[in-house]
Formats: structure tokens, C-alpha cells, sequence
């Protein structure tokens, strides 16, 4: 259990009112609203992230929620041998990803962003999160567990129908992560790498509706820099894209409305886009989902998986009509017209 007295010492606050709200606390301090959150990784990762938000905020990209520190001047305190985080609570609603201004506003944001993490040195003491030039690799894996994960289906002596739908449809979803490999590393994925190096730049890593918060001006706000990293911005980008684009059965326009908004800010380069494509075409989503159910990583019920397996093969059809709507706009066009050049 939480020991609100502790948290009221150690950050110097008065908790008014305590509520939880969608994994964290919502508090209201004698210092204003604030946002409290457990913190399931270790400290060293924790200084990488606050690192990471003082370095954008330094740099003019403020719109985040700033960690609060402790009476002691760190950042978190400790309860129970349990970390916990105090920030500040952004007030506003989520992006509406239906909502075309919305995402354009969200994109610009996430260029802003990207540029704004330019020459981040993360903080002593701290461990460098990173995945630069690991795709290659992270992409074979995947795709090889999706043979094993098959395996473990087929020795089942009661088949659930999660077993039955995932032997039935693997090989379409393993093909999927063959081509993105090949596409991977027949693109300039590796001079992307030298550059994001260079740069010192981040990516957010989950940019989504609820991590996008617009305030009463409309001001897009970034919170939860958790899994925020080390990475080239193809991946973030793919990433929006795809997290939109499942929502809206895969409408290639919402897809060209986010590349828009975020070219207004920072121009994506021509041969970026092959790469964007790959990490499109991965079937990241089906092989989280496989591994969660396989290896017992979320306790959903029966049910719940079922349904969730059921609804990534019944997209396959529109989602490889928008891969072939993206590479018509954004990859082949602009191969052709570097060989006619």
C-alpha cells in the first residue's frame, strides 16, 4: 500500500484529494493538481527520462508533463521500497484521432519534438536507453518467435481458439515480417542510424490519444516519456500512423494528413519514407499479441484474446490495400523519380 503520509513528506505537499486515473494517481495539493506514478523500472532509467523532459523544456518544447522534485532535490520518492514520481497534471483532453486538426496539431508536435531532443547527453548515472540499429535484428527475431509461438500452439492437447486462429493465419503475418526485413535492409535505414546518433535525438516511443493531451487553447501537450529513447524518427512516425490508421480501418488520408502536418515543421527525406514502410508493414501488433497470450505476459481472459486476434486477421485486407496505397504515394514514386534522375 501506498503511505500518502510519505509522499506528502518526502515531495513537501499536502494531498487534498487522491483519486486513480488510468494507472497513476490524480492528486490535489495545497500546491495544485498533481500526477503521482509507480514507477516499475529502476532508477537509473528514471534519471534517462527526466533527463530527456528538462532537456526539451530547455530547449523550448515545454509542453510536457515536468517531473516535480522531492524535498531533497530528487526526483522521485521511496515507499516501501516502491519508486514514485510527482509531476505536474496537464489539464485537457485527449487527441481526438478522429479529428483531422487534431492530428495535424499532433504532428507538427511530434517534429517539434524530434527536433527539439537534438543533442541530448542523458544525465550521470543514468542508463542510455537505445534501439538504434537494433531493427534489423529485433525484426528477425520477432519473426522466428512467430514459428515458435506456433509450435507451442500446435503441442496443446486442448486448443483454445486463440491456438486455432493463430496456427490457421501465422504464415500471413510471418510473411509480413519477412518482406519489412527485406525492405529494412534494402533502404538507408543504416545512414538513418549515423544521423540520429549524430543528432543525439529521441523518440517518445508510445505516441498516443492518451499520452496527447490538447488544453483549453488547444496547445498539444506530450506526457509519459516512459519508453522514450535513443531512435530514428521513422519509427515514431510509423508508429502515430499505425495507431491512427487501425481506428479508421486503415483510410490511406489520415495517414498523408499526419505526413503533412509533420513535413510543415520537419521535412521527412525522400529515401525516409522505404524505411517508415518497413516499420508500417512489421506485424508488431500481432506478434505482441501472440507473445502476451504464449508466454503469459497479460492476464486477459479467453475472451478478450480471442477477440483481439480475431480483429488483426480481419483487417489484413484493408491493411495491405493501405500498404500498397503507401508505397504507390510515398515509396515508389519517389523511386522512380531517383532512377529517372
Amino acid at each position: 500500500m501506498m503511505r500518502e503520509q510519505e509522499i506528502e513528506r518526502q515531495f513537501g505537499i499536502k494531498i487534498e484529494a487522491i483519486k486513480p486515473n488510468k494507472g497513476v494517481y490524480f492528486l490535489k495539493t495545497n500546491k495544485g493538481n498533481r500526477c503521482l506514478k509507480k514507477i516499475n523500472y529502476g532508477v537509473q532509467k528514471l534519471l534517462f527520462v527526466y533527463g530527456a523532459k528538462e532537456h526539451l523544456i530547455n530547449k523550448g518544447f515545454t509542453k510536457v508533463d515536468r517531473y516535480c522534485l522531492n524535498v531533497d532535490g530528487s526526483i522521485y520518492a521511496s515507499v516501501n521500497e516502491d519508486i514514485y514520481t510527482l509531476s505536474q497534471w496537464i489539464e485537457g483532453r485527449e487527441c481526438d484521432f478522429s479529428n483531422i486538426d487534431d492530428l495535424t496539431l499532433a504532428a507538427k508536435a511530434m517534429a517539434e519534438l524530434h527536433e527539439a531532443s537534438k543533442g541530448y547527453d542523458p544525465p550521470e548515472n543514468s542508463k542510455l536507453k537505445t534501439d538504434i540499429g537494433r531493427w534489423p535484428m529485433l525484426m528477425e527475431k520477432r519473426t522466428k518467435a512467430l514459428d515458435k509461438m506456433r509450435d507451442m500452439a500446435r503441442k496443446k492437447n486442448m486448443k483454445t481458439s486463440f491456438d486455432l486462429s493463430y496456427i490457421k493465419n501465422y504464415e500471413e503475418f510471418k510473411a509480413l515480417g519477412k518482406e519489412a526485413k527485406a525492405i529494412l535492409d534494402s533502404s538507408i535505414y543504416p545512414e538513418l542510424c549515423r544521423i540520429a546518433e549524430e543528432d543525439k535525438s529521441l523518440c517518445h516511443h508510445d505516441y498516443t490519444y492518451h499520452n496527447i493531451i490538447m488544453d483549453k487553447d488547444n496547445n498539444v501537450n506530450i506526457i509519459d516519456f516512459d519508453y522514450c529513447k535513443r531512435e530514428i524518427r521513422a519509427y515514431d512516425i510509423a508508429g502515430f500512423i499505425t495507431k491512427v490508421c487501425k481506428r479508421v480501418n486503415w483510410d490511406i488520408s489520415y495517414a498523408k494528413i499526419i505526413i503533412d502536418g509533420y513535413n510543415s515543421i520537419k521535412p521527412i527525406m525522400r529515401d525516409e519514407y522505404k524505411v517508415i514502410y518497413s516499420f508500417l508493414m512489421f506485424p508488431q501488433r500481432f506478434w505482441r499479441l501472440s507473445n502476451r497470450f504464449y508466454y503469459n505476459e497479460v492476464n486477459w481472459g479467453q475472451k478478450v484474446y480471442d477477440k483481439k486476434i480475431e480483429a488483426l486477421i480481419a483487417e489484413l485486407d484493408s491493411f495491405r490495400s493501405f500498404l500498397n496505397e503507401f508505397k504507390e504515394c510515398y515509396v515508389v514514386n519517389f523511386e522512380e523519380e531517383t532512377k529517372e534522375s
